[in-house]
């Protein structure tokens, strides 16, 4: 294949999930219906930290954050799938793909961030509570968003800058729904040596360092509470981090169970299902985790319910 410049490639070719026409209305109609559900909770959750003076707390400011970011990656790309798939079209052009890939790039790695953060918060909370507050002060926790989100943007804009020194071959299919960093680097004709190893180094550094801190806070936290000598104690700490562990373990397990997959099976279509487990699933579930599982959350849902209710 002969190798062209990304001016003369206005645009790539998602191949989506499946080539049947017969099941494009329903794929329409189940990612509108995954993005309505993501939108709404998410917008809830934030709702009722805004609204509830009870929830003014770094937990609960982190918890917005995550939900707001969550609504961010889902909008970056299923707008985009439901235009596609509507209009039987597959195309995405070149710098709005790039653009998708540069966004993705920083959600994703600053919903890490956040989920390493609100870890740590459990941390404090359980091992230092009496220092809590001094601790976990407003000004930490602004600093620490505004941390993850710096670093999550010198990293998705370091690695699209890389990508626009890349030339790719004339067959521009991406067999994915969303432009994937790894994907495009495949289709690239020139040399991607630099790129494959600054992905690798990052996703480390992205991956390895968050999810340390995570598995060292949840180690510290057990420990505490193992040494708890009240039962109400115990499960009172436990109920605390039971919300936060569950959105962990779909974040990680989900990703994890994509990387496997892409390991073990050729088949594109089936690492595309795959991803939505990963990119999509988890930004709709997360409300629900946390609306459930916790009655802090609960409360002030209840009380939204009731004003709409009584304005009626």
């Amino acid at each position: 294949m002969e190798p062209t410049n990304h001016t003369n490639a206005p645009e790539f070719f998602l191949l989506g999930l499946t080539d049947d026409p017969e099941l494009q209305p329903l794929i329409f109609y189940l990612f509108l219906s995954m993005y309505l559900v993501t939108i709404l909770g998410n917008l809830i959750i934030i709702l009722a930290v805004i609204t509830d003076s009870h929830l003014h707390t770094p937990m609960y400011f982190f918890l917005s954050n995550l939900s707001f970011t969550d609504i961010c990656i889902s909008t970056t790309i299923i707008p985009k799938i439901l235009l596609n798939t509507k209009e039987q079209n597959k195309s995405i052009a070149y710098i709005a793909c790039l653009t998708q890939t540069c966004f993705v790039l920083v959600f994703a790695g600053f919903e890490n961030c956040l989920l390493a953060a609100m870890a740590y918060d459990r941390y404090v909370a359980i091992c230092h509570p009496l220092r809590y507050t001094v601790i976990m002060n407003p000004h930490l926790c602004g600093l620490l968003i505004l941390l993850s989100l710096f670093l999550s943007i010198l990293d998705a804009l370091l690695h699209s800058l890389m990508v626009l020194q890349l030339s790719f071959c004339k067959d521009l299919e991406i067999p994915h729904f969303f432009c994937e960093l790894a994907q495009l680097l495949k289709l690239a004709c020139s040399d991607t040596l630099i790129n494959n190893m600054l992905t690798y180094f990052m996703a480390s550094i992205f991956g390895g360092i968050p999810l340390s801190g995570i598995i060292f806070s949840y180690t510290k936290i057990v420990s505490s509470i193992l040494r708890m000598p009240s039962a109400g104690g115990k499960h009172k700490a436990f109920s605390t981090c039971g919300s936060h562990l569950s959105v962990v373990s779909l974040f990680y397990g989900t990703g994890f169970g994509v990387y496997i997959s892409s390991s073990v099976t050729d088949s594109h279509r089936k690492l595309a299902v795959a991803s939505v487990m990963y990119i999509v699933v988890p930004q709709m579930v997360n409300p629900f985790i946390y609306s459930l599982r916790n009655r802090d959350v609960k409360r002030p849902l209840k009380k939204l319910t009731r004003r709409k209710l009584s304005l009626r």
